[in-house]
């Protein structure tokens, strides 16, 4: 039976976006993704470069006509952030997507979608595919693993790319045209120690923190979600506290860029506490539901007895540090722009913590459209793990935040089209999201100037993930009308 994607308009899109959800494409993985665009690049007789980095570059010569137009680059990441809900048995590495049709939009079922930025990587297989569009010469760009710390752009050469106009098609709302992105960094502390032995009298207890919607932690951190992880070693604190609680193990998260939405830890409480202890984690339940009403729908927190057998735990001392450093982080927004108040200037994730086997690890990414805010919440981080004793600590993946142009020819035809085709003007803005734009205007000189824009996508990085079917046709026209208006040489 034929999927429902594929009689929605257009047709071109839906049929290459389908397409992609069927090969598995976490960052990371990019072998088999990677080689069915260079495939379709040559399949089509196009000129098609393979980088280092697994970037794809196809290039498609101008239309008759349009040949004195400047060179336009059209990108998209091909990688998708994996996430799946955790009652689903779901291998990213191997397991198609399965997309499909809930009322106005398009959604998967029970995992990401990957429109982010899928739908965008399937608009330019189009704009190559097309034998009835104008345009000038196009280059069409698809970018690896930029999930995982933006890798296939930070790798882009200078000679890789020829175009002057770079249109990224990685923005999630139909409505705005992007210039401008913040910078990032990603942190990473850790600890080592020499594990223990479980007292005799001790209850094993696995806790769960789950039901929380997470997110993209650019896009939807003002929202003010919760982050399990925070929450998860703020219940530790309380549990260490009341009932002397010790820390076997504890994960949380999975990407670098992702609000967790889940946490868990294995303890051992004294086996006379255990009924009080159950007391606790009912009450934080009820704590956390009434704090986060209206912005999460239901937060569990249960626990239950697991075996201790080849159960070890963390020192007591270390255990202290590691608790007490990472509830004294900062999560969430940090500060807003001071004369855009709507707009997040420089924001923290606490976004993975793993934990157990004599290391624990945690891992934040830190963004903001100011690099010296940005050195000072790395600089604030470090200090309380300093503080904490922590073995190691590391600043890494830097990535550049991207300064908007708003003078660009390029943009006063954007905002000209979209006002033509839509009847009033775009929403130019910057985004607090990284983009790749800042890095490959780093790395290209050439490339004079460079927009983001998209249809509307909720929810990336999230099981809830959602494309707006409508929105898909009217990227598309006004993608199309964008091309043909290229500047001249």
């Amino acid at each position: 039976m034929e999927n429902p994607i594929l009689g929605l308009k257009p047709a071109n899109v839906w049929k290459h976006f389908y397409a992609l959800t069927q090969i598995p494409r976490p960052s990371g993985q990019m072998k088999e993704v990677t080689a069915f665009v260079e495939n379709f690049g040559k399949s089509l007789g196009l000129n098609t470069l393979r980088d280092a980095a697994d970037n794809i570059c196809i290039r498609k010569p101008a239309t008759k006509g349009y040949e004195n137009r400047q060179t336009i680059i059209l990108q998209a990441h091909v990688d998708m952030v994996p996430q799946a809900n955790s009652d689903l048995q779901f291998d990213f590495s191997k397991d198609a997507i399965q997309p499909c049709v809930d009322g106005e939009w398009v959604k998967a079922k029970g995992t990401t979608l990957g429109a982010d930025n899928g739908i965008g990587a399937a608009a330019i297989m189009a704009v190559l595919e097309a034998t009835d569009m104008e345009h000038g010469p196009i280059e069409g760009l698809f970018t690896a693993d930029e999930e995982t710390g933006m890798f296939g752009a930070i790798a882009i050469r200078p000679d890789f790319l020829q175009g002057k106009i770079l249109l990224n098609l990685d923005t999630e709302d139909y409505n705005e045209l992007i210039i401008g992105c913040a910078g990032g960094a990603d942190i990473t502390a850790t600890f080592q120690y020499g594990e223990e032995a479980v007292p005799s009298d001790a209850v094993a207890v696995k806790v769960s923190l789950t039901g929380m919607k997470g997110g993209h932690s650019g896009v939807d951190i003002h929202l003010g979600r919760a982050n399990a992880n925070q929450l998860m070693f703020r219940f530790l604190k309380a549990a260490v506290m009341l009932y002397n609680i010790r820390l076997s193990s504890a994960s949380g998260g999975t990407l670098r860029n992702a609000i967790p939405r889940e946490a868990f830890a294995t303890i051992v409480v004294d086996g006379n506490r255990y009924e009080k202890f159950l007391e606790l984690v009912a009450g934080y339940e009820k704590i956390l539901n009434t704090e986060f009403e209206g912005i999460e729908d239901k937060i569990s927190v249960k626990a239950e007895k697991v075996p201790s057998n080849g159960m070890k735990l963390m020192p007591i001392k270390t255990q202290h540090a590691l608790i007490d450093a990472v509830t004294s982080c900062p999560n969430n927004i940090i500060n807003r722009v001071a004369l855009l108040p709507d707009l997040v200037e420089t924001s923290i994730n606490m976004a993975i913590i793993n934990v157990g086997d004599g290391n624990a690890e945690v891992k934040f990414l830190a963004r903001s459209a100011s690099e010296t805010k940005k050195g000072a919440i790395c600089s604030q981080i470090e200090s309380i793990f300093r503080l904490a004793n922590a073995n190691s600590f590391t600043v890494s993946g830097e990535y550049p935040g991207w300064s908007p142009n708003s003078n660009a020819p390029i943009l006063k035809t954007m905002e000209a089209v979209f006002e033509q085709q839509r009847g009033h003007k775009p929403h130019v803005s910057v985004v607090h999201a990284g983009l790749e734009c800042g890095i490959i205007l780093s790395n290209v000189p050439g490339i004079s100037a460079a927009v983001s824009f998209g249809p509307t996508i909720k929810f990336p990085h999230s099981p809830d993930e959602k494309v707006e079917i409508a929105t898909v046709q009217k990227f598309w026209d006004y993608l199309t009308a964008v091309l043909t208006q290229a500047p001249k040489n």
